[in-house]
């Protein structure tokens, strides 16, 4: 068969429970994968197998299995999933004993290797790539489970199995690890977190999930099974092509993709076709995601109405840092209020005091005890949205390196045979891409003051501590003023939490899209963030509601 089509059913560990059996049941698929690794998730399946060694995996697809794992079977689906987290063998037994209890014959498959032991994290884990799924799929398996494998890689596995690829096929893996990066995030492809929701058919009220329809080229169509929600257009798909990346060169465990090469275009209703996509053979490391326990964190907020905020303000973090010391306070001021109101809401402001300490009962009890107390000591009309609870343990996130070849990549095939998956014999290491900058141009001769949104759309998210931040224009006429004027020092001015760190400026002409990675702004990953917005999912929708001064000729 010369297409592949591969779906996904499931974005994160939380994405819509009924996903899978809304793939399954809308149409014809070969694959149905789901996605429930992030970097926050390795943390919470960290702290699970702590509790309990026999855990480590999502729980939510073992349910899920239960209700589609005999559909699939009969009609052939493959199911390919990440779920396996820290103990992708667990599953593999859990998902075995599902099939004897629902008196279904299953083979399952399963790839391990990416833990790595460092008896100071929480979690470590390499990045692996596709070619173990892929052994799995010629053995038979009717499920493959990972570990830590790229996103990507649940796809290319499938794509390796399917089209005989092998390592020397760059730019068929390269065009597959962008249909799997595309399809990875569920409906968010399909028009799920878009900037022009309200253009959607459905106004974006139950995006379907997304299906790539891969060639043996690596070009791929992405679609959706008739009658879902949401869309499938040029602008949804660039929209998650720009979501978590870098620079054009999107390095990977099988192969670099160069970004910069593909290239979109609407095929037909809710159909886009992907192609061009060139790749470069893989780095000679792995991206290793590492997770530690950082301390204990507790927050309270206070309601700050009418008159004298900043004063109000200040009061409370006297008395705050009076009652338990200031070491590891933060405090966050919302300056929510309007002036001259009628309604209490409208004209407070909030003020967020955080603490973070390695001491829990400092952290815990004394902590958001001291806030309480104040309620009829402090500053007038002294209220809280919070009520006193203990600290809870947060955890740091940081990201380190492994030679490809240190890692044991197995894959263990539904016979109970372990196939040791050898590293890619020819690697190199990326050149530097440079982060292009423009200078500022002169403003245009006409102008019009309104939304920078009104001509782009954005996409922003997290990796880590840093953030990436992917801004596209509508329309040719619109690209070459977006690529000359939103600089790094425009991006300043108008985000300026963004003036002290390091920014990087990358242009992606293919998309018209300038993206850009903004290192540190999260701190130590989102699960030790205070900020409001702790994985930059807003970034881009603050950023496009920025009044600027518009080109008078480009249409909105």
């Amino acid at each position: 068969m010369s297409v592949l089509r591969i779906g996904n059913a499931s974005g994160f560990y939380g994405d819509r429970f009924t996903a899978w059996r809304e793939m399954l049941d809308g149409g014809e698929l070969d694959v149905l994968t789901g996605d429930y690794l992030a970097e926050l998730t390795m943390l919470i399946l960290g702290r699970d197998r702590m509790r309990d060694p026999s855990l480590g995996y999502a729980k939510t697809f073992l349910r899920q299995a239960e209700g589609v794992l005999g559909t699939a079977l009969e009609r052939g689906v493959t199911l390919v999933t990440n779920a396996g987290g820290l103990n992708p063998a667990g599953l593999a037994d859990a998902i075995r004993s599902l099939g004897d209890r629902l008196g279904l014959q299953v083979r399952v498959g399963y790839v391990e290797g990416d833990a790595i032991q460092r008896p100071d994290a929480l979690t470590a884990n390499a990045y692996l790539g596709a070619f173990g799924i892929a052994a799995c799929l010629d053995a038979g398996a009717d499920v493959v489970v990972t570990g830590r494998v790229t996103d990507a890689s649940l796809v290319v596995g499938p794509a390796v199995a399917r089209f005989g690829w092998t390592r020397d096929d760059l730019d068929a893996l390269a065009g597959a690890t962008v249909a799997g990066h595309l399809i990875e995030c569920g409906a968010q492809v399909t028009g799920g977190n878009f900037s022009f929701f309200t253009e959607l058919p459905d106004g974006g009220h139950r995006p379907g999930f997304p299906i790539a329809e891969l060639h043996p080229d690596g070009s791929t169509v992405l679609t959706k099974h008739p009658g879902t929600g949401g869309a499938v257009t040029v602008e949804t798909v660039t929209a998650q092509l720009l979501y978590e990346v870098g620079g054009p060169d999107y390095l990977g465990p099988d192969v670099v993709t160069r970004l910069d090469t593909v290239r979109l275009e609407q095929e037909g209703p809710d159909r886009v076709r992907v192609s061009g996509v060139r790749g470069t053979p893989p780095p000679d490391t792995l991206k290793v995601g590492v997770n530690n326990l950082g301390g204990f964190r507790n927050s309270m907020t206070f309601v700050l109405c009418g008159l004298d905020v900043p004063a109000k303000a200040a009061l409370v973090r006297g008395q705050i840092e009076e009652s338990v010391g200031a070491e590891g306070l933060e405090f966050t001021l919302a300056r929510t209020d309007h002036p001259d109101t009628g309604d209490t809401e409208a004209a407070s402001a909030l003020l967020h005091v955080h603490v973070r300490d390695g001491d829990k009962s400092r952290a815990g009890r004394a902590f958001s005890a001291a806030a309480v107390e104040l309620a009829l000591a402090s500053y007038p009309g002294c209220t809280l949205t919070t009520l006193p609870g203990d600290a809870t343990p947060y955890g740091v996130f940081t990201a380190d390196t492994i030679a490809q070849e240190g890692v044991a990549h197995v894959a263990v095939l539904p016979s109970g045979e372990r196939v040791p998956i050898p590293p890619p014999a020819v690697t190199a290491t990326p050149a530097e891409a440079p982060a292009r900058e423009v200078t500022a141009v002169p403003a245009p001769a006409a102008t019009r003051r309104g939304p920078l949104g009104e001509l782009v759309g954005a996409r922003s998210g997290d990796k880590g501590g840093d953030a990436n931040l992917g801004v596209w224009a509508r329309t040719d006429v619109t690209w070459p003023w977006l690529r000359d004027w939103l600089t790094v020092e425009r991006l300043a001015e108008l985000l300026p939490e963004t003036a002290a760190l390091t920014v990087e400026r990358y242009e992606l002409p293919n998309l018209r899209a300038v993206n850009f990675v903004i290192r540190g702004l999260l701190g130590q990953g989102v699960a030790a963030s205070t900020r409001f917005d702790p994985q930059a999912k807003a970034l881009g929708e603050l950023l496009r509601s920025r009044v600027v001064d518009l080109p008078t000729e480009a249409p909105a």
